[in-house]
């Protein structure tokens, strides 16, 4: 597997993290354990996601994600507690993507995960935050539904596919920039300061 690859896998990965942290941890493991997830030899280190009790903590946190992420505001509460949370676990997958034994290649790939999963993550929660001001329950519903389609078949699609996952985690980047254009579009209409009256 080429430098390319890893980049892609690992981008990928980290920014999906940003959005479903425990889901994606879930998902690999069980992929892992089914066998639907060959994981070349270098990445051996991910092994430990297909642990039982690591499968069982991240199945339990991905429920109660699942659910907390479809009521309005109790998600972007969810989301608050998670901004320490999601960065640092990005980060971890993606260190243990990379080669172990090129210690430089590691910090790179622990920083730029970290990163990647923080934009991601703040994308997601300024995006919901925006939707919350919604007085129906619906949008917030089919939204987060949506990301839980999208991190499993994305995710899918950049083990499987590692040359496609450059392109995922470029796609992601660019989703994530333009969710933060939109979500502070929306706060400026809401909490705007209002226009001051014509002069007579």
């Amino acid at each position: 597997m080429g430098v390319v690859e890893i980049i892609g896998i690992a981008g990928s990965v980290s920014l999906l993290a940003g959005w479903r942290l425990y889901l994606c941890i879930f998902a690999t493991g069980l992929a892992m354990r089914l066998d639907a997830l060959p994981l070349p030899e270098h990445l051996a280190s991910l092994d430990v996601l297909a642990n039982p009790w690591v499968m069982a903590i991240a199945a339990l946190a991905a429920v109660a994600e699942f659910f907390a992420d479809k009521v309005m505001w109790l998600d972007s509460i969810w989301d608050g507690v998670h901004t320490f949370v999601r960065p640092v676990g990005g980060a971890l997958l993606a260190l243990a993507i990379v080669d172990p034994s090129d210690p430089a290649t590691q910090v790179i790939a622990f920083l730029l995960g970290g990163g990647a999963s923080f934009a991601a993550h703040v994308g997601k929660a300024s995006a919901r935050g925006a939707i919350n001001t919604s007085p129906e329950p619906v949008s917030n519903m089919v939204v987060s539904t949506a990301e839980d389609v999208a991190t499993v078949g994305l995710l899918y699609l950049a083990y499987e596919f590692p040359l496609v996952a450059g392109g995922i985690a470029l796609a992601l980047l660019a989703l994530t920039v333009w969710l933060l254009m939109v979500a502070r579009r929306v706060i400026g209409l809401i909490f705007g300061r209002p226009k001051e009256p014509p002069p007579a």
